[in-house]
């Protein structure tokens, strides 16, 4: 089973929260989940983040990807390290 840190859209409409789930990533976006890691809402004045840092760091310990978001999300909260930057001339790794 490949688990995944993502978002779980919460909130009524037009005003979206979120919350840090650790979920199959073959489950819905809103679907079933394994565990609930923190909250994210973007909406507030400073986006307001709360983290259970060491569930977090657990998971990514047992090999869970964060998604995109969520790893910028984790970025900002320093519990992970920002990916190294492309040199300028650098062209994308070709798909295969």
């Amino acid at each position: 089973m490949a688990v995944k840190l993502r978002l779980m859209r919460m909130g009524k409409t037009k005003q979206p929260t979120y919350r840090v789930v650790a979920a199959d990533s073959r489950s819905p976006r809103d679907g079933r989940f394994i565990e609930v890691v923190g909250s994210y809402a973007p909406r507030e004045a400073e986006k307001k983040v709360v983290l259970k840092a060491d569930r977090v760091t657990e998971w990514l310990g047992k090999g869970a990807q964060p998604t995109d978001r969520v790893r910028r999300i984790l970025v900002a909260e320093g519990l992970i390290a920002a990916p190294a930057p492309r040199p300028s001339g650098a062209a994308k790794p070709a798909a295969q």
